[in-house]
């Protein structure tokens, strides 16, 4: 018999009384899903559902997007990148542009795309343009930028990478002294690429439950059912709730791509700082298509010092799961959907922005997740 919704909270809310337990989830289609339903709410009092490191958007470098804007600017560049990268803030000086949405109404030819093939297809249609392709991801955004660049690409085609992994950044918050919750609920949409295999080391070093979970409320409660079980019986395993889409050792394609077109590299994350072996290079075979190399006199090395979030927003420790969104000082005042100052207010995979639209709109002062 299929479970219902209705079905894994009533077995959740059976379970014998304990602790607080403290779930983090590392999707911000998690996080959309389970703010929208009201699963927070649903759930006993004593369980908390943490948002982590789930956005792209949120932790790329912001000299990566001021690189991207000033190629825009200066460069005579085509300027694509996916449509929530657009309205990213940066930190420059008042009346300056500050994200590439303000850049395009400055005069740059800045255009929103939804994959890679629209990236093609635009440097296919103004061949005598070059035409930057700013890709900015996890590794489900990252492969089909990986296959692009194994199919061929036109010569004036040239991509800014800023892709990441997902794993590192659990890996550091379970290896700090404050990891700061009990149980992972890890990304489906990840784990359907690269193998549920990839959090293994959640269990196995860490000796803490994780289960894969798809984006609907009846995935992640069967999730969060999973780990309090396992906590309860004092047995840790990694639990795939989402087995209609996540098989054993995950898309071998999309993995074989990766490894051809690109390389893992120590990658900054915005706010946070350099993970090691957490981001995505393309491989010497693409030198010519690499913005990097091509456009290197516009990557400042003064940037990468400056570039951490505004001043006073706290979107950094949003996307480590240390406070709640609405604990930032900024949210709801100055930080708005409308005027974000951070960029967890801008993308709908930024924790803000999904508790703004689920009608969180008052600042709070209550527990922060340690």
């Amino acid at each position: 018999m299929t479970l219902t919704a209705q079905d894994w909270l009533d077995k959740i809310r059976a379970l014998p009384p304990t602790r607080r337990v403290r779930i983090m989830n590392v999707c911000g289609g998690h996080e959309r899903s389970i703010t929208m339903a009201g699963l927070r709410t649903a759930l006993p009092a004593n369980i908390e559902l943490i948002p982590g490191p789930g956005c792209p958007v949120c932790v790329c470098p912001e000299e990566d997007v001021y690189q991207a804007m000033q190629l825009a600017l200066r460069a005579n560049v085509v300027l694509v990148a996916f449509g929530d990268m657009l309205r990213v803030p940066v930190n420059v000086a008042k009346g300056e542009p500050r994200s590439l949405e303000q850049a395009k109404a400055a005069g740059a030819d800045v255009r929103p795309i939804a994959s890679p093939r629209e990236a093609v297809l635009i440097a296919r249609q103004h061949p005598q343009r070059q035409v930057v392709f700013f890709a900015a991801g996890f590794e489900t955004t990252t492969a089909p930028v990986a296959a692009m660049l194994l199919e061929g690409v036109p010569e004036n085609l040239f991509v800014l990478l800023s892709g990441r992994l997902t794993w590192p950044a659990v890996a550091m918050l379970l290896d700090s002294d404050t990891p700061g919750f009990d149980a992972l609920v890890a990304p489906g949409h990840v784990a359907t690429i690269m193998g549920p295999e990839e959090w293994a080391f959640v269990v196995e070093k860490h000796h803490m439950p994780a289960a894969v979970a798809g984006f609907t409320p009846l995935s992640l409660l069967a999730a969060t059912y999973s780990v309090l079980r396992q906590l309860l019986e004092g047995e840790c395993f990694l639990d795939n709730c989402y087995p209609e889409v996540v098989r054993p050792g995950g898309n071998r394609t999309a993995q074989a791509q990766l490894m051809q077109a690109l390389h893992i590299v120590d990658a900054n994350w915005r706010g946070i700082g350099i993970i090691p072996a957490s981001g995505y290079a393309l491989n010497a075979q693409f030198a010519a298509h690499d913005a990097r190399i091509r456009f290197a006199d516009f990557d400042t090395a003064a940037r990468k010092h400056a570039g951490q979030m505004p001043p006073g927003c706290d979107c950094a420790r949003v996307v480590l799961g240390r406070i709640y969104p609405n604990q930032c000082k900024l949210y709801g005042a100055a930080c708005t959907p409308r005027t974000p100052i951070g960029p967890c207010m801008v993308s709908d995979e930024g924790a803000c922005r999904i508790w703004w639209a689920g009608g969180i709109r008052e600042r709070a002062t209550g527990t922060v997740p340690p």
